[in-house]
């Protein structure tokens, strides 16, 4: 049995396979999942990788043998996961699957009742107890394996979520990173008038032509460049489980995530006039200060989805954006989704008549960002007493995530990792001058 402690993360189980995570392995967390909640039925899934069926067979063994009967759901996409347990009532759920992290990577996400996260601060430090404790004793009465596809409900899903009959005749670069995209988009996408400019939406777990991380931009290059070959289209681009989307503006142009998050505010906001939208620490003050401008409340929230499905049920929250690309709409059980706010930019597009670049301008000419910047350092609670000390005066601070120091013009968020010796620094200001000015200083001493 493989079973390493480190890949038991804040938010999931992710290592590499099999050195950090074998079948049994897989078998004893499915297990200890059983064990730690009870459910009585739950869903189980995975995505394209290699090692992927062999660890959800493994997973179902664990499940059934704890006493859970499981919806066998087969190759799917993470949000296919939450649509299952949330629209179908189940106790739980589980889909192996790393993300957007390279081919000899697995692992997995976990969920309760309603879709809800299972975190280091929801029950995955207990999951962890049991997986890595004595083996468990079969139930007296074993689960059932039945298999479901949830695919036709879960397009018909999406699709009731948008105004289908508005959409315009786009041109769309695709790039699915030969994850779990094409698979959802397909029943959606022939239902759409879009003319879609497809690549690598056939699963391949092996990634043949570049990694599923839209984020870094050398694995953006390539939807960039057909951008540009196609005048007029813009482009979408997914990571590998599908529940983050990045867009490329019609210029070619990559588009933060917060600056979409904006967007996404003002179309959520124009339907539902007044709700309230989160967004995360490291987001520009252009997403509360659109959501100000068109009625709604604006609400911050600490990094992680965990962090924020919770506060969207706290807060009643309709939308919430981070800047690393997840999405969460209320009206999809508040949880995240790569194919909800690629469908609903499609149709903010339409019905303005407008370029996404043209859309994004107003933000690209106030809003001056950095982008994330990570620096190892040897003192993470040093280091940021430093900043309190040298930028805080005059400031508005928060500790919420880390530290914010916000001044009239420039503000940044400085977070440690979540497993490095690393600080990650977002910095604006309104003018590009300042920001590259500011920047520097804070780096130097972040640095220094």
């Amino acid at each position: 049995m493989t079973l390493d402690p480190a890949i038991f993360k804040a938010y999931d189980v992710r290592g590499t396979v099999p050195d950090q995570l074998d079948p049994d392995g897989a078998r004893r967390i499915a297990r200890a999942y059983v064990e730690a909640f009870r459910p009585k039925r739950i869903a189980i899934g995975h995505d394209m990788r290699l090692s992927s069926p062999e660890l959800a067979r493994a997973a179902i063994e664990g499940a059934t043998a704890g006493g859970a009967d499981v919806d066998v759901l087969g190759e799917i996409g993470t949000e296919m996961l939450y649509f299952a347990v949330a629209e179908n009532g189940l106790d739980g759920g589980l889909i192996v699957t790393a993300s957007h992290n390279p081919a000899e990577y697995n692992g997995m996400k976990i969920v309760r009742a309603g879709a809800q996260p299972v975190g280091s601060a929801s029950g995955l430090n207990e999951v962890k107890a049991a997986a890595l404790g004595d083996p468990l004793p079969d139930a007296a009465a074993p689960g059932t394996a039945s298999p479901v596809d949830v695919l036709p409900a879960y397009a018909d899903k999406m699709l009731s979520l948008v105004d289908a009959d508005a959409m315009r005749d786009l041109e769309v670069v695709l790039d699915g990173g030969s994850g779990m995209a094409g698979t959802m988009l397909g029943p959606i996408l022939e239902r759409l008038p879009v003319r879609a400019v497809p690549f690598f939406l056939e699963p391949d777990g092996a990634f043949p032509d570049h990694q599923p991380n839209p984020l870094l931009e050398e694995n953006r290059a390539f939807i960039e460049g057909k951008v540009r070959e196609h005048p007029g289209a813009l482009g979408i681009a997914w990571d590998g489980d599908a529940d983050r989307c990045f867009f490329i503006d019609e210029d070619g142009e990559f588009v933060p995530g917060d600056f979409m998050t904006a967007l996404l505010a003002e179309e959520v906001l124009r339907l539902h006039p007044g709700a309230t939208i989160l967004y995360d620490v490291r987001a520009s003050r252009a997403v509360p200060d659109t959501v100000a401008r068109c009625g709604g409340t604006a609400e911050v929230s600490r990094v992680g989805h965990a962090f924020i499905k919770v506060a969207m049920r706290d807060t009643g929250g309709m939308f919430a954006g981070e800047v690393s690309g997840h999405y969460y709409f209320r009206e999809f059980y508040g949880v995240d989704t790569g194919i909800l706010p690629a469908l609903l930019v499609l149709q903010l597009v339409s019905r303005s008549g407008s370029r996404l670049a043209d859309l994004l301008a107003p933000l690209r000419e106030r809003y001056h960002i950095t982008g994330e910047i990570n620096s190892p350092v040897p003192d993470v609670a040093l280091k940021l007493q430093e900043l309190k000390d040298r930028f805080g005066g005059g400031a508005t601070i928060s500790h919420l995530d880390g530290i914010s120091i916000d001044h009239d013009t420039w503000r940044f968020n400085v977070r440690p990792s979540n497993t490095e010796p690393l600080l990650r620094l977002n910095l604006e200001a309104q003018s590009a001058a300042e920001m590259a000015e500011r920047r520097d200083e804070v780096l130097a001493v972040i640095r220094g």
